[in-house]
């Protein structure tokens, strides 16, 4: 009679849209990110609530999701709830998201901030991501390279910078953010999605001058000032080098068919 009912219990978990055995201890990651951007996903696991257990790291390793974004970027990942290690029962913590965008062909030429999501026992329903019918949460945010001279050569170099965006479209001051209960997550999707904003800023102050086009860099002392500060001069401009190599006079927009010497 007890295999009968298990045997039962089998079967209707089959015959689910998703599968039981597939989705009760685990749920779907994914992100609509930008061209040229990846994540890397990495998942912290603690005790339980009730254990009183402590797992060393070396047994509590943190799963990775595209370790290897440049070349084996995949944007779902399935992240376990829960797990054992050493006989102690863990659940997810939080998942920490790694956002890399690259703007360039060299090796170096790439942005990085971050996003986050955390997981509790419990949460207050205004801080808790809600689904929709068909199981999806989704969290938004925006990213927008930040640019800036480096070098004897005043090479072009960016930063990323990524906020959390609200359900309005309104920017906040922090990073890309969600949070889920332990309960909410089996079989569920989370979706970040992030766009792109669609002008650059330069990265530090009194730097640059805003001009038809784009941005002036300012000469600063002379082309060798690596901190270049406007202080009011205007009319004095310097060249800069583009990550592939062209030599400009303005950023973005970037006119010159031919390099010329700073």
């Amino acid at each position: 009679m007890k295999r009968t009912l298990q045997s039962l219990m089998l079967g209707s978990c089959l015959a689910l849209t998703l599968g039981c055995a597939a989705t009760s201890n685990s749920f779907t990651f994914t992100a609509d990110l930008p061209p040229d951007f990846a994540y890397v996903a990495s998942v912290y696991y603690v005790p339980a609530k009730g254990q009183t257990c402590t797992v060393p790291r070396a047994d509590n390793r943190v799963p990775q999701f595209n370790r290897e974004w440049r070349t084996e970027y995949k944007p779902d990942a399935q992240i376990e709830i829960r797990r054992t290690r050493k006989g102690c029962e863990l659940v997810i913590d939080h998942v920490e998201l790694q956002l890399n965008a690259t703007y360039g062909k060299d090796r170096g030429d790439f942005g990085r901030d971050w996003a986050k999501v955390v997981v509790r026992e419990e949460l207050p329903a205004e801080h808790k991501g809600t689904f929709n019918s068909t199981g999806e949460s989704e969290f938004s945010g925006q990213c927008q390279w930040l640019f800036r001279t480096s070098g004897g050569l005043r090479r072009i170099v960016k930063i990323l910078d990524c906020k959390k965006m609200d359900a309005s479209g309104e920017l906040l001051k922090s990073r890309p953010f969600a949070a889920y209960t332990l309960d909410d997550l089996p079989g569920k999707t989370v979706k970040m999605k992030i766009k792109l904003a669609d002008e650059e800023r330069p990265a530090v102050g009194d730097t640059w001058v805003k001009v038809p086009g784009g941005w002036k860099r300012c000469m600063g002392d002379n082309f060798a000032d690596q901190y270049a500060f406007c202080y009011g001069n205007y009319k004095d401009f310097s060249t800069f080098r583009m990550p592939g190599g062209r030599i400009c006079t303005i950023y973005p927009g970037c006119t010159e068919d031919k390099e010329v010497t700073p």
